[in-house]
């Protein structure tokens, strides 16, 4: 009987970053199946108004929990996408992003992604802007954030050889989890994840749609570190700069495409 050898490609030495704030020049069209392909694996309730709404909130900064967790250093080239003015990809995601007056409640500009996700060629830019930018940085978790973080999570995970971690709201996991309680405008919620889903010294990429105030980052960040994982950056398609969700995150890096 032929015994079958499972070829495992070496671990790479994590690269910095881009050093300037701009992306790297667009790759050549690949097929997204092609980068799945190609990828090996790197081992194994109040509103939410806050979160996608244009709310004057005071800025707070994140304070990351005590104990166990490695603290994230600033990235060279934190920032946001759109400073790259050259890349079609940018203008035809913002262009595809549609706002919503008064949703979910009077005087709220609401940022539909949904419609981003109707345009294929424009959902397609948003993954690969992230994977061009994180794919061979030793990134071995997307930790995506319930429930939009679910949506552009997986398939940058699998582009780049990483596993995908939910962080989700209580009593939605059904193993034993650990819980991050955070503010929210009206009241707190809690956030939790799967406890043996991240080890100790991993390099963890957080990703949502949107940040606004940046409290649920703050939850995932400080989430990560306890179980003393290293979060190399927070990464989001549109920023609402208004609401100063950049300065609750501190020194936590922030890589964003698209102003709202």
């Amino acid at each position: 009987m032929l015994r079958r050898l499972l070829l495992r490609s070496p671990n790479s030495i994590s690269q910095p970053l881009p050093t300037s704030h701009q992306l790297l020049p667009p790759s050549p069209k690949v097929p997204f199946s092609a980068w799945i392909a190609a990828a090996s694996p790197a081992g194994q309730p109040p509103s939410s108004c806050s979160h996608n709404c244009r709310l004057a909130l005071r800025s707070l900064r994140c304070a990351a929990a005590g104990g166990g967790g490695t603290e994230s250093q600033p990235l060279p080239n934190q920032g946001m996408a759109a400073q790259n003015e050259k890349d079609p990809r940018l203008a035809r995601i913002s262009s595809s992003i549609r706002v919503i007056p008064d949703f979910p409640k009077k005087g709220v500009l609401f940022q539909d992604i949904t419609t981003l996700l109707l345009d294929t060629e424009a959902f397609k830019d948003t993954i690969d802007l992230f994977v061009e930018r994180y794919k061979g940085k030793g990134i071995s978790v997307v930790a995506g954030i319930e429930a939009r973080g679910f949506i552009f999570g997986p398939p940058i995970a699998l582009a780049i050889g990483a596993k995908f971690v939910p962080l989700r709201k209580p009593n939605k996991l059904p193993g034993e989890v650990i819980s991050e309680e955070y503010s929210l405008e009206y009241g707190k919620d809690v956030m939790e994840m799967h406890v043996g889903a991240v080890q100790e010294g991993e390099r963890a990429l957080v990703i949502d749609d949107l940040i606004a105030t940046g409290g649920t980052l703050c939850a995932a960040i400080r989430l990560l570190e306890r179980v003393g994982a290293h979060v190399v950056e927070c990464a989001c398609v549109i920023e609402l700069p208004e609401l100063k969700g950049r300065e609750r995150l501190g020194d936590n890096p922030l890589f964003i495409l698209v102003s709202g």
